[in-house]
């Protein structure tokens, strides 16, 4: 069967996540319906990451098996067809091997998180920022965002709830800048914990209203110890902007 590779993004916060879940709408269960809709086929997609409910995306990838071998331009233009009243569109749509995984051969994954930070609330990005009204020092969050980089046990900056094996994971990159209004934060690693972003996010804010140090970071990721994280930042923020293959 042909296997396609889909480059999408959704704005989340019309949907319980992403992954399908029955009654509720869903990331998955727009692009399923869609691809029944087109070619008449119930399959199930996988993806690059599975993403919390209201978090969005502007590069998360996923694959399809299709019976027939279509082109890909008409495979994306039917989808985003099929589409039109969802959050949901099709950005590049490319055939691939049958033994390439959206999920599993993937290297890297890159999230970007973005606080409004400003005192007037957003009018025109409600739901696509955290607003935060006092001032953040980015330069600060930066340094201490520094703490964070390498190989760790996470634990503290992990959900209860994750499912992930082992705690330990390499993170990459973790950036921070002031952008105009806006603070962003650029995590990059293989792979993430269930809410690791929105926690490390919600722990760097502290530091950037100036209730945590840099060394305060480090001491709660040493602790090993979810108790010790800082407030977990709300979905509204979190962007999955892309996913690196070989």
């Amino acid at each position: 069967m042909p296997r396609y590779r889909l480059t999408i993004e959704y704005d989340g916060g019309p949907y319980n996540g992403f992954q399908a879940q029955a009654g509720q709408p869903t990331v998955q269960g727009a692009l399923e319906t869609a691809i029944q809709g087109f070619c008449g086929q119930d399959v199930r997609i996988a993806a690059a990451g599975r993403t919390d409910s209201g978090v969005h995306a502007t590069g998360q990838v996923v694959h399809v098996d299709l019976e027939r071998d279509w082109p890909a331009a008409t495979v994306m233009n039917a989808l985003n067809a099929h589409m039109v009243r969802e959050a949901v569109s099709v950005l590049d749509c490319v055939a691939v091997s049958d033994d390439w995984h959206a999920r599993f051969s993937a290297t890297g994954r890159r999230y970007l998180y973005r606080i409004l930070n400003r005192p007037g609330r957003p009018a025109l990005l409600q739901g696509q920022v955290w607003h935060v009204r006092k001032p953040l020092d980015a330069e600060a969050m930066h340094e201490a965002a520094q703490r964070l980089v390498g190989h760790h046990d996470f634990t503290t900056f992990r959900d209860l709830a994750c499912q992930s094996k082992s705690p330990v994971k390499t993170l990459d990159v973790a950036r921070v800048m002031q952008v105009g209004e806006e603070v962003h934060l650029v995590f990059e690693a293989r792979s993430f914990l269930h809410r690791q972003v929105r926690s490390m996010a919600g722990t760097l804010v502290e530091v950037g209203l100036g209730r945590w140090t840099a060394s305060d970071v480090t001491e709660a990721l040493e602790a090993r110890d979810r108790a010790r994280c800082g407030p977990v930042a709300p979905s509204d923020g979190l962007y999955l902007t892309g996913v690196a293959y070989d």
